[in-house]
């Protein structure tokens, strides 16, 4: 089979340094080796997305998956994560685009999307190895236990309980009585109520009472939320359009100062 420079692995070519997190090896024309392999190789840019035969990458996966006695979820729905950051790369770089330089960025923000996904996958194996390694050295491991020597047991201070029998019994009726049913999530806090126009009217009738001039921010200052603010600002469109105010601003991006005209 046809190789590559690309196709030479090497120890510094993965990020992994313990098996695959997909474990599984891919053999294509420009690359042959793990799969973790050829994710490194892609986020360093030492081999070109377009040269991957994506097709030909879920079929070693698909063959992988179907070799084994049970289908590991984890790693297929991690292998979807990848292989659709892969096909966006693909995409992005096949595509022409009218802006080279809008395409770079494209091609850089999804590497960096696709190296950011591989550390994340590499700081997760690492951890599951630290862990294991962890409980395999503390398998044999056995709590001492002996009596607090005398000369800390004697700067313990006296237990002082302040609760009678009766009052432990009361304690434990209301652990055991305790509300059992499932909990219920309340919604309502993650849809702001709808701020009508109308209603910002008369609060800027209100607030402009008397015909002095005052800026858009000031009259926005007890607004409780952004859909407020935007209510407010279409209620000024809407009286500037009933010639009921005038709105002043000495330039572009300056502060907007509305009076009361009507």
């Amino acid at each position: 089979m046809k190789s590559s420079p690309a196709a030479t692995v090497r120890k510094q070519d993965t990020l992994f340094e313990t098996e695959g997190a997909l474990g599984f090896d891919v053999s294509l024309d420009v690359f042959s080796g793990p799969f973790d392999v050829l994710l490194s190789l892609i986020a360093k840019r030492r081999l070109d997305i377009t040269d991957i035969a994506l097709a030909e990458v879920t079929d070693e996966f698909l063959a992988h998956a179907r070799a084994r006695a049970e289908m590991d979820l984890s790693q297929a729905s991690e292998f979807l994560v990848v292989a659709s950051t892969l096909l966006a790369l693909k995409a992005a770089r096949l595509l022409p685009t009218a802006d080279d330089d809008d395409e770079d960025l494209e091609l850089l923000e999804a590497r960096d999307l696709l190296f950011a996904k591989l550390l994340q996958y590499k700081a997760y194996k690492d951890l599951a190895v630290m862990i294991t390694r962890t409980l395999a050295e503390n398998a044999r491991a056995m709590a001492r236990d002996v009596p607090l020597e005398e000369e800390f047991a004697a700067l313990m201070p006296e237990v002082d309980l302040r609760i009678s029998l009766d009052g432990f019994a009361e304690l434990a009726r209301q652990a055991l009585e305790r509300d059992m049913s499932a909990p219920e999530i309340e919604l309502d806090h993650l849809h702001a109520p709808l701020v009508s126009v109308d209603s910002q009217v008369d609060v800027l009738k209100v607030k402009l009472a008397g015909g002095r001039v005052v800026s858009f921010r000031e009259l926005c200052e007890d607004a409780p939320t952004i859909a407020t603010v935007v209510a407010r600002f279409l209620a000024v469109l809407d009286l500037l359009k009933d010639n009921s105010v005038t709105v002043l601003q000495d330039g572009a991006l300056a502060e907007l100062e509305v009076q009361w005209t009507a």
